[in-house]
């Protein structure tokens, strides 16, 4: 197998050559592979209306590239001089059209060489534009605008990096939240690919991946709308249903409900798990995982529902209730409720969670406490926590605050408004 080797090419000759050269169509070729990572048959292909100056993006069949504002403002210009009805980008100086991937190399050869980059090759203008990314970016970024797998970054790029690694581990600094309109649109514009079908099972019904490429049609009843496995029946959702029979009358013969094109054989694992990474990469959901959708299924299924069941019988719930109801760790508790919180299931006031119906949210807190006052003249912490829906423990770093501020003052048990503020 021949080596990969990245020939990064020196900038300033790269910048002379883009400055320099009169040829129109070579200053285009090299700055489509050096500013935007284009392949070859991609620079060849490139048509207008793949280029998107409005949203500042190069759309191409398996991915989208952002568009550095000096290749916007080049393609603008050469655009602008241009016949209307050509379409393609690259177009020959001499009789205005189409170039061959030869002569598409053969310009960019020539060019490179007169300014001393003899080592460097065209497919090296793209590996440079993967390293600059990287240099700048995370990789998810990196792998969805040029199409390279995680583990093509590290094996081919990391090396030319300082870190020498390129961590695939995702990183969140809030919960994990699943956007549902971006997975959607994911699911359907992949149809009944491998990695839509996995996604569709662990999304909706929270299958295993060793689950999924073992799973049999066998086991898929339709008549039943069910899917039997060892340890569990598990009803199909109308989603999950209609993909199944879609894909079921494209393999009639198959006996494993996902099976590869060419061994036909069940997916590897590994390879089925690169699929959907690769997948959910391209539509943008860098940070979500398989266990991701795993546990929003566990939780739309079960947790949810047991989490509001405790809070309407007890009022209110801690996360410590939250590990001991689910039997979750610490971190998953507070994960799970803060997607509640922020999906307005409930309102957090401390370390408790209510029924947004049952208490006044934090940021009303203080209105309510001194429209209380103007009308009572005082009261008393039990009468705090009445009128905001909490327990009187919570309610004293609330007043606390308020005092520091010098919108309360406190007389013995009784809590008031200062006097400058009742003769306001």
């Amino acid at each position: 197998m021949q080596e990969y080797v990245v020939n990064r090419p020196d900038e300033g000759a790269m910048n002379r050559i883009l400055n320099q050269n009169p040829s129109t169509a070579t200053k285009t070729i090299l700055r489509l592979a050096w500013q935007a990572g284009l392949l070859r048959d991609e620079i060849q292909r490139l048509t207008w209306e793949q280029v998107d100056f409005l949203d500042g993006k190069i759309v191409l069949p398996d991915r989208s590239v952002p568009l550095p504002d000096e290749l916007s403002q080049w393609l603008w210009a050469l655009r602008d001089g241009r016949d209307r009805r050509l379409e393609t980008v690259v177009l020959s100086d001499r009789d205005q059209k189409p170039l061959t991937p030869q002569s598409i190399s053969r310009l960019a050869r020539t060019a490179l060489d007169k300014e001393g980059q003899e080592k460097v090759r065209l497919i090296d203008l793209r590996h440079d534009f993967v390293l600059r990314q990287l240099e700048e970016h995370d990789w998810q970024y990196v792998s969805r605008i040029t199409g390279v797998e995680a583990a093509g970054l590290n094996v081919h790029f990391a090396e030319h990096l300082e870190t020498k690694q390129i961590s695939t581990r995702i990183h969140r600094e809030a919960p994990m939240q699943v956007d549902e309109f971006a997975l959607w649109k994911l699911l359907r514009a992949e149809g009944v690919s491998p990695a839509a079908v996995t996604l569709w099972l662990t999304w909706q019904l929270g299958l295993q991946l060793e689950e999924i490429v073992a799973l049999r049609w066998e086991q898929v009843d339709f008549r039943q709308e069910m899917i039997f496995l060892e340890r569990d029946q598990l009803a199909m959702t109308a989603g999950i249903s209609a993909v199944l029979r879609e894909l079921r009358t494209q393999e009639p013969e198959a006996e494993y409900v996902l099976t590869s094109p060419r061994s036909r054989q069940p997916y590897d694992r590994t390879r089925l798990s690169k699929l959907v990474r690769a997948a959910l990469v391209k539509a943008g959901l860098d940070d979500l995982s398989l266990r991701d959708l795993r546990m929003d299924c566990g939780f739309r299924t079960g947790g949810e529902g047991k989490i509001m069941a405790f809070v309407q019988k007890n009022h209110a719930i801690t996360r410590n209730e939250v590990m001991e109801l689910l039997q979750v760790s610490r971190t998953t508790a507070y994960n799970r409720l803060k997607q509640m919180v922020k999906r307005g299931k409930l309102t957090q006031v401390g370390a408790r969670y209510y029924l947004p119906e049952t208490v006044v949210p934090p940021e009303r807190q203080g209105e309510v406490i001194l429209g209380y006052l103007e009308r009572e003249g005082f009261a008393y912490r039990q009468d705090i926590a009445r009128i905001l829906g909490i327990d009187a423990s919570q309610c004293r770093p609330i007043l606390q605050r308020m005092m520091t501020m010098g919108q309360i003052m406190q007389q013995k048990q009784k809590y008031i408004l200062p006097p400058l503020t009742k003769e306001g």
